[in-house]
């Protein structure tokens, strides 16, 4: 029986069971910065302000448990995409963007030296991030990519062949691939209570069980009071649609997951995935994997991408064709997992905005800021976005504060039904240029996802 939910398999598989829920806000308090979001991204953002000024006052507003979100349902790939970097090039020029790129190499790095310093053990593996082309067309995108990140900077990546590529992980029909090491594989719910655990060691007092209905400057409204404070910053991502006037600002895209049982050494040895990198294709509803510390597989990818009115779903359920679908990809990508159980399957959202960019902004005549849209690449991005959220609070002008996404603005989605119907329309384009890919063999990217890329905004 596949647990169905269960808000994810981190947290369905978790030995020590949900731990107890803070305690919710009981009236009206003040702080001298108010968080609202409980996720990577409040929570770095705390730990980081305690870590640099301890006398400051930092309360997190969390809707209903730390991780609830996807801190605590995404693939675990802790790397270095940065949402919108060739958008900021154009912007700004190559040398920010360039910047900014850099900064997210050294995030990984970041994280993993953090987590070490505070004793948490997330199944952190530092092999890297290995995407790799199945098909010609999938091959010609593979090599431009590795150019571009070349031309940002980053020379320690490598190009593979075939051969070289099922070496390290024995995909099926694998033509070449790309491997980076800024990157690593880990358990994103155990990084995430731990880091909780770290915050709350800093003296940063967190609210579970504490929605917020309406954000305004220099506080937060909650059905349990008021927070007042000086800087309120919105740590929301996928669900900040929910908050009242943001329902347009950013998408919540819908990405599920499976996760196999633990696989026998003997499926091991053939599959091969010595490393543990973290694996992604360049397919254009493109999927994205790791081999977990107990021996699994977890495999994820696009099942419903939105639902109507920007809602989200209910603790992880997912659709019994997205599980099937996950599970043909799977076993497309490892013939020799055909008929292997599977034991979770979950959802959650991430943040979109409309021109694909992350951004960090503060605007300290309200006070109120905000930091996200990282379009799936939020476990690194949100550290970063943490610590440039602190230089803005303290008012520091550092080499983060300069970088290209601070302060950027984009426009809103479009009013629904207009919204719903180009999410869908745009991943059926995407789905079908995939198979007219795979079955022609053709060696360039196909017309039809050159046009969905420039509608959507996504290049």
């Amino acid at each position: 029986m596949t647990i169905n939910g269960g808000i994810s398999f981190w947290h369905a598989a978790d030995p020590g069971g949900t731990p107890p829920a803070r305690a919710p806000l009981t009236g009206d308090t003040t702080a001298d910065v108010v968080i609202v979001g409980g996720g990577y991204t409040g929570l770095w953002t705390a730990y980081h302000l305690k870590t640099a000024a301890p006398d400051l006052r930092v309360t997190v507003l969390e809707q209903k448990t730390c991780g609830y979100g996807a801190s605590g349902r995404n693939g675990g790939w802790l790397y270095n995409g940065i949402a919108g970097r060739d958008r900021y090039a154009r912007l700004h020029g190559l040398p920010a963007a360039r910047r900014l790129q850099q900064a997210m190499n050294a995030t990984v790095t970041e994280v993993i030296e953090t987590a070490a310093k505070e004793g948490i053990d997330a199944d952190i593996h530092h092999g890297g991030v290995l995407e790799v082309a199945r098909t010609p067309a999938q091959l010609a995108r593979l090599k431009a990519f590795h150019e571009a990140e070349a031309a940002f900077g980053e020379t320690d990546r490598l190009l593979l062949g075939a051969a070289e590529t099922r070496a390290r992980i024995d995909v099926a029909d694998a033509v070449g691939a790309t491997w980076t090491p800024h990157g690593a594989r880990i358990h994103p719910l155990k990084l995430l209570r731990g880091l909780a655990a770290a915050c709350e060691r800093l003296g940063v007092t967190l609210h579970e069980s504490t929605p917020v209905t309406a954000l305004a400057p220099r506080r937060a409204t909650t059905p349990y009071g008021t927070v007042r404070a000086p800087f309120v910053l919105r740590c929301t991502e996928g669900f900040t649609a929910s908050l009242k006037g943001q329902k347009r600002s950013w998408l919540p895209m819908n990405s599920s997951m499976i996760t196999t049982a633990p696989l026998p050494e003997a499926t091991w040895q053939r599959i091969g995935w010595d490393g543990a990198e973290t694996l992604g294709d360049m397919a254009h509803a493109y999927m994205y994997a790791q081999r977990t510390a107990d021996g699994r597989i977890a495999l994820g990818g696009r099942g419903v991408p939105y639902r109507f009115g920007s809602r989200t779903d209910n603790d992880g359920s997912t659709s019994p064709a997205t599980v099937t679908a996950l599970t043909r990809l799977l076993t497309a990508f490892f013939p020799a997992l055909a008929g292997v159980e599977i034991t979770h399957a979950w959802s959650g959202v991430l943040g979109v905005p409309r021109d694909w960019c992350a951004t960090v902004s503060l605007d300290r005549t309200t006070g109120l800021g905000w930091a996200g849209g990282y379009v799936g690449s939020g476990v690194a991005a949100s550290n970063l976005a943490g610590r440039t959220l602190r230089d803005l609070v303290l008012g520091d002008t550092t080499e983060l504060t300069t970088l290209p996404w601070v302060n950027h603005r984009v426009r809103r989605w479009e009013p629904e039904p207009f919204r719903w119907l180009g999410v869908h329309a745009l991943y059926a384009a995407y789905r079908e240029a995939d198979r007219r890919e795979t079955a022609t063999h053709t060696p360039t990217t196909t017309p039809l996802a050159r046009l969905a890329n420039h509608i959507s905004g996504r290049h």
